[in-house]
Order: C-alpha cells, then structure tokens, then sequence
C-alpha cells in the first residue's frame, strides 16, 4: 500500500546516500513515474528530498538532514506495526512484515521487551476462515492498477444478478465487513461506484491507458455516505428460545437480549435488506422467528418453505 512504500522509501534513503528511481521502482513493483510521485508526496510532508541527474545521478535526501527517531514514541511505534500486522492479515502483503521488522529495529534495545508487549496486546483479523487466497491476485492486479493509474475492465455480475462489461479508473480499495471492494469511477455511468471484488470476473489491467486522479469527496463517497451504507435498513425483531440463547449471544452480545415472560429472548437489530439478510437469517434455521417487519416475515417463509420443498422432492 501507499503509506507502507513511503515509510520504506524514507528509511531506504536514510541508510543510502543515493538510488536510483528505477530500483525504487523494481524493489516495489511499480512504475519509475509511481516512485517520482511518492518523491513529491514526501517532500510535501517536510522530509527534504533531491534529485540529482547525470549518470551517477539518483534520488537521496537533502545532505545532513537526518529523522529525529524521537519523532515517534514508542507507544506510536508500535501503533503502527499493531496496524501493519492486522492489514497484512487481510491484505497478505510481504513488504508489510519487512516493514514492521524496520521499525522494530529502530527500538532502543533497553525498551526492546516493553515493545513488544505492546505489540502483541491486539491484533485485529478481517480475513475470513478459508483465508483470502482466492481475492489475493485481484488484490495484487488492482493495487499495481490504483498505483499506476491505468484503466481496467471486468465482467461485473450486481446483487440482482444483473451482469455487465465495466471499464473503470481504479481509486481505492476498501475492507468492509469482512468484503473487499473496489471504489472506481464507471466510464460508462460518469460517476463513483463501488464494486465487490467477489462479484468481478475476467479482470484485466489496460496498461496504454492512463488517467488522472478524481476527488471521490465530491461526489459524497466519503466515510458515513458510501453506497456501502445503504438506505433501506429496517429494524428487524428476532425471537430466540431459550436454548437458543448461546446462539443469540454469540451473533449479538449478551447486551442485546431482552427476556420474555415466557422464557424466549427479543433481539432488535437494524440491518440492510438484501439477500445477505434473507441468508443470515435461514442460516439461523428453526432456533429464531422474525416477528417484525412483516413483509421480511413472509419472505422468510416463503423461502423456507421452498426449501423444504426441494427436499421432499428429493426423497
């Protein structure tokens, strides 16, 4: 990712005096006009950098300029690998650990076993229980796209099961909920979508074509308004019974239950409705009924009884 390339670059520069924008570029798997952008964005954060042309020319750092390590303090030091080794849990990059090994080594040796208590106090893990070896090279092609700022396409298939051909300008990459997504600007609907890297088929980098960044902002897709957060979300009322209980706990929370003079338990959830909702809850089998909202009811009986259609088909 960004940040992790140009905390690599700094430290890179502080051990050499000089390097070449062409082994920046190798080292990180991006193209020499990715690294001069890096360059830019590192002089703007304050850390002199200079550029020094001819054959033995290179990239370094302003001459006598040095990183106060007291910059940081050890409690953010180790913020950021706690950071590091949960994304690397989910996003599977190598560099992240190479990273936290960087910023290990710059503790002082006296504080090395308080360090390392404090990073191994959290670790925070998205990734689901079959791994993510499958999102992996998607993950890997659409990060060189995002860096590069090259076009890509794919066969998109909606939640509706709509199936369409996209070309895109990749931004962003976003986990949510345990789901990678793709924040891209859609050529052909002139506005920001966010696509499910699950739902991407057939995806492929057109490297001969370029673009400029946009700002996402503008057209609301910042924190709190994504499409992500979508509009029909209904308070749903679960009904457990009581040897359900551990299921309602583990889902919800004990907080979450409310006791019924009849020994069964109430939980009140707002979810999105959509077919993950509709799962959710058949998954859930014959140990809760929905009672509110009525229309959702129907549909979850519907579907059940379908269900058991097939299988007394099946006999």
């Amino acid at each position: 990712m960004k940040l992790e390339r140009l905390l690599s670059i700094i430290i890179l520069l502080l051990n050499r005096r000089m390097v070449q924008a062409k082994e920046l570029a190798e080292r990180f798997e991006v193209s020499i006009r990715t690294i001069y952008r890096d360059i830019d964005a590192i002089n703007a954060a304050g850390i002199p950098i200079v550029t020094y042309q001819g054959t033995n020319g290179g990239i370094g750092l302003s001459e006598g300029y040095r990183l106060d390590r007291n910059m940081l303090t050890n409690d953010e030091l180790a913020a950021i690998v706690t950071a590091l080794r949960s994304i690397s849990n989910s996003y599977g990059k190598e560099q992240h650990q190479r990273l936290v090994e960087k910023i290990s080594s710059v503790v002082l040796p006296a504080h090395k076993e308080e360090f390392q208590h404090k990073t191994n106090r959290v670790l925070i893990d998205y990734s689901p229980w079959d791994g993510i070896e499958l999102l992996r090279p998607k993950l890997q092609l659409l990060d060189e796209a995002i860096d590069s700022c090259v076009l890509i396409n794919f066969t998109y298939s909606n939640a509706e099961g709509e199936v369409s051909q996209r070309i895109v300008e990749p931004h962003m990459l976003i986990l949510k909920g345990r789901h990678w997504y793709l924040q891209a600007y859609c050529l052909e609907k002139e506005e920001f979508r966010l696509f499910k890297l699950k739902r991407m088929k057939g995806l492929a980098i057109d490297r001969e074509r370029t673009f400029i960044r946009r700002d996402p902002t503008t057209q609301g897709h910042i924190e709190g308004k994504s499409k992500l957060k979508p509009s029909n979300v209904p308070e749903v009322v679960f009904r457990f019974q009581d040897e359900a209980r551990h299921l309602a706990e583990e889902w919800f929370g004990i907080e979450e239950l409310l006791p019924v003079e009849d020994g069964s338990w109430l939980v009140k959830k707002a979810y999105p409705e959509n077919e993950w909702l509709y799962s959710f809850i058949l998954g859930l089998g014959h140990h809760v009924e929905v009672l509110e909202p009525q229309h959702l009811r129907k549909i979850i009986a519907s579907r059940a009884e379908k269900i058991a259609k097939i299988y007394k088909m099946s006999k």
